[in-house]
């Protein structure tokens, strides 16, 4: 019998109030004091995954493991992969090139430390590397990655590169670091996501569903799927004076959210990006 073929759980470990869409309505002088929710929703995820047998990566942020290192531990724990989201949510593409080495060297050295693995795995905030950036592959070469999952081959009005390739890749040749796009379907000529975030919630889930299993089945390829914890979470505050477009991208169907994870694990096979595209055991 052939096996199923083995799909790539991710998380963003994020809080609600770090998303970039709020940026411009939230201080990140006030993350300090704001109510944070995000252990309660991973330790939500842990419970899902362990309940379906499935493992995954977590691309944690480096300000979140510092206040919640027991919770990074949990997620070490369980089997999981601790991979990179940076350390404060800042875009890649708002950074220096110095700056941004700043950035991911002391999160990995953060997650590390918490973590006791090695961290390999890096995902920008907002997917924002792109055509504008592309060195920015290279400097995490230099800080001792072996994969990125930052270039989102969609066309968005937030972030994107729509020519590039749909399925993991060497950018920068094959001594170069490993990319791993988020999955889309190929319609016409058109990329169309397929792989999470709010196009998870809005369409139904037997969509997304048949989506990820035509890449499952046509082309023979993983999927690679995303959320965020704040996702589960339909009690979150509700942030005011956001506009429409990012109140409803942000809110639609929270409550169903968890209940659509759940399925996921019982409909496709599971495991962390290091083991399918590195080889780690």
């Amino acid at each position: 019998m052939e096996q199923p073929v083995r799909n790539a759980m991710t998380i963003d470990v994020e809080d609600y109030f770090q998303v970039s869409a709020f940026a411009p309505h939230i201080s990140r002088d006030s993350w300090p004091q704001r109510e944070c929710r995000v252990e309660a929703n991973i330790d939500r995820i842990l419970g899902i995954l362990a309940a379906g047998q499935a493992q995954g990566t977590f691309f944690t942020l480096g300000w979140i493991a510092e206040r919640y290192p027991a919770m990074v531990r949990r997620i070490v724990d369980a089997g999981h992969e601790l991979a990179s989201h940076g350390y404060g949510h800042l875009r890649a593409s708002d950074q220096t090139r110095e700056q941004f080495m700043d950035d991911i060297s002391s999160s990995k050295k953060i997650l590390e430390d918490i973590g006791g693995q090695a961290v390999l795995g890096y995902r920008a905030p907002s997917f924002s590397i792109g055509p504008g950036n592309l060195w920015a592959l290279d400097v995490l070469q230099e800080a001792g990655y072996r994969y990125s999952s930052s270039i989102y081959p969609i066309a968005h009005d937030h972030y994107g590169m729509p020519d590039a390739p749909r399925f993991a890749f060497h950018p920068n040749g094959a001594n170069g670091l490993l990319e791993v796009p988020i999955t889309t379907v190929r319609i016409g000529q058109r990329n169309l996501p397929a792989g999470g975030g709010g196009y998870f919630r809005l369409l139904p889930y037997a969509v997304s569903r048949g989506l990820m299993r035509r890449v499952n089945q046509e082309d023979r390829q993983p999927a690679i799927f995303y959320c965020h914890p704040w996702e589960l979470d339909p009690g979150q505050p509700r942030m005011q004076g956001v506009g429409l477009k990012t109140r409803f991208r942000h809110y639609v169907n929270l409550g169903r959210m968890e209940a659509r994870v759940r399925a996921l694990t019982r409909d496709f096979a599971w495991d962390r990006m290091d083991r399918i595209f590195l080889g780690q055991q």
